[in-house]
This record gives structure tokens, sequence and C-alpha cells, in this order.
């Protein structure tokens, strides 16, 4: 039996309601959904619903879907009773994997075979995850960026037996609700994101380490220069830019290319791809006119 139709989900069980949890239990009621959170800790309802209470005005700056209301949340501690009707199951327990394991199982025992059950874990393989369930052809990682309420980046992951019918089941869930949905063509440990930032933290030790700049001198480099530009356009455009009328082939030509040699013609193609061909002066104008809008959108620091 196939999954019920992405764009018409109006049942979520979030399951595990700490930060990335509650914050997809905010997201969900402000998209209009029914949503029935569930955690076995003691004081998790009213961590939950403060948790969504301050959420709420955020996420009605960026606009509420018609029906979107906070009293379309409720809060079951059992977990099966929690799944009874959900649509969609997106799971949030804490980072470790033979709890997470565990809970696939639980979740996977007690809903219809056609319920996609996403993790929002941030490294562990979705195979791992789904390895005990009768059904891991529905299993998958959803992973968010903190806050979740907020970031629109979620990593879509299937592992070994995840059917393509349930990733593009997901991409489409997750596009329709406003998520920015990036299918990984691996699993892999840590995703996409959190590798590069794994990669940013570590020569910032380095950096550190090498006298070069203190910590707080680091994090305003990248703040107040390459975050900036990165907010709207990635390494890759930015290359492509910097070059100026020559695009990423001038910015190679004096920079070098850092990546492996055999994928440079595919990086220079790519960003003539994503560049759309416009002439450079267009594309100048878009980057300023979003660094302009991200630079007055600037605060400082509470207490600076």
């Amino acid at each position: 039996m196939p999954p019920p139709d992405p764009k018409k989900i109006e049942r979520v069980c979030c399951v595990g309601t700490g930060t990335i949890g509650g914050g997809w239990a905010a997201y969900f009621l402000a998209q209009g959904m029914d949503v029935v959170a569930t955690d076995p800790a003691p004081d998790a309802e009213a961590k939950l619903r403060d948790l969504v209470a301050s959420a709420w005005p955020k996420l009605a700056k960026l606009g509420l879907a018609e029906g979107a209301s906070m009293e379309r949340m409720r809060f079951e501690p059992d977990l099966a009773a929690a799944l009874a009707d959900a649509q969609f199951v997106q799971e949030s327990a804490p980072d470790r994997e033979d709890l997470k394991i565990e809970l696939f199982e639980r979740i996977d025992a007690a809903l219809p075979a056609d319920v996609v059950i996403a993790s929002s874990s941030s490294e562990f393989l979705p195979t791992r995850l789904a390895s005990r369930t009768r059904h891991p052809e529905r299993c998958i990682i959803g992973h968010p960026f903190a806050p979740s309420y907020l970031l629109p980046l979620v990593e879509v992951v299937g592992g070994e037996e995840t059917s393509e019918a349930v990733m593009d089941w997901a991409m489409t869930f997750y596009d329709t609700i406003g998520k920015h949905a990036l299918r990984l063509r691996k699993e892999i440990e840590y995703y996409i994101s959190n590798r590069l930032q794994a990669v940013v933290s570590k020569e910032i030790g380095e950096l550190v380490e090498a006298g070069i700049c203190d910590y707080e001198e680091a994090d305003r480099a990248l703040v107040y220069g390459p975050g900036l530009r990165w907010a709207f356009a990635g390494p890759l455009m930015c290359a492509h830019m910097g070059g100026g009328r020559g695009g990423i082939r001038a910015s190679i030509a004096h920079w070098g290319w850092g990546g492996p040699p055999a994928l440079e013609a595919e990086a220079v193609a790519t960003a003539d791809r994503v560049a759309g061909h416009l002439d450079m002066k267009a594309v100048e104008s878009w980057r300023d006119d979003n660094l302009i809008a991200l630079i007055q959108a600037m605060k400082p620091l509470p207490g600076k």
C-alpha cells in the first residue's frame, strides 16, 4: 500500500520533544497540522509547551498556514497511543544509536506499513537505524538544522533498503511544508552539512593553535565575511562571482583549484549552470542586493 499523499499530510507524530523535536512540533503546527508529541521524560510536556510558545511569534513572522494553532498539539506519554492514526513520524530522540535502533523497532511495529518514519539524527546511518524493523524500506533520515523551526535545510538520507518511492515521498513532503530538502546520493555518517562544518572547525583550531587568531576572531572572520555571502550563495557560486566576467575560471586561474583535479571541470560546469549564464553585472547586482538586506538585518549580540 503506498504512503498517503505527501502534499496532504494532516497528522504528524513527534517522538522526542527536546530542542530538535520540540522545534519540529512547533513547525508542523505552524504548517496547519495536528501534532501528537511523545517523550518519556517526566517534565517533557511542560518544556515542550514552553518551547512551542517561545517559537510561535517567530513562526508568525514567517507566516502561519491557514488553521495553524498551538492548540492542535496533544501530548501523549505512551508511544503506541501517540502513534495511532499518525500519517508521518519524525523521531528526534537523543543521538544515541542504540536508543534510536530500539525506537525505530517499536515505532515500526506499531504503524501500518505505509507510514514513513524519519529520524532527525545528525550522524547515524539509516541502514543501521532500520536494522531491526520489519519495513526498512520506509525508514529515512530527515536531518534538520537547529533551530529546526526556522532553518530550512533538511538532509534526506536513505538506507540500503529504503525504497526510491519513499525517498521521493520524503522530498515532496519536506518541500511542500516549506523546508529545503537535500537528497544525499549515498548514505554516509554525519551527512553533508555537519561534515562541512567539521572541516571549518578543524581549520579554526589549527589557526588558533598556530597563534594566528583566537576563537572569537575566527568567528568574526566568518560572520562578517564569507558567512554573509554563504547565506545565499555557497563557496562555488562565490568563486564564480569573485572571478568577475571570467567567472569561476578566472578565480581558479588566480587562486588555484583546491579540490581533486579530476573534478575541476565538473565544478566549473556546475557553477556555470547555477549562474544560469547570466550577465555578470546582473549576478553582482543580485549579490549586492542580498548582502545589503542581510547587513541591514544584522543586530549586535544582546549586551554588546
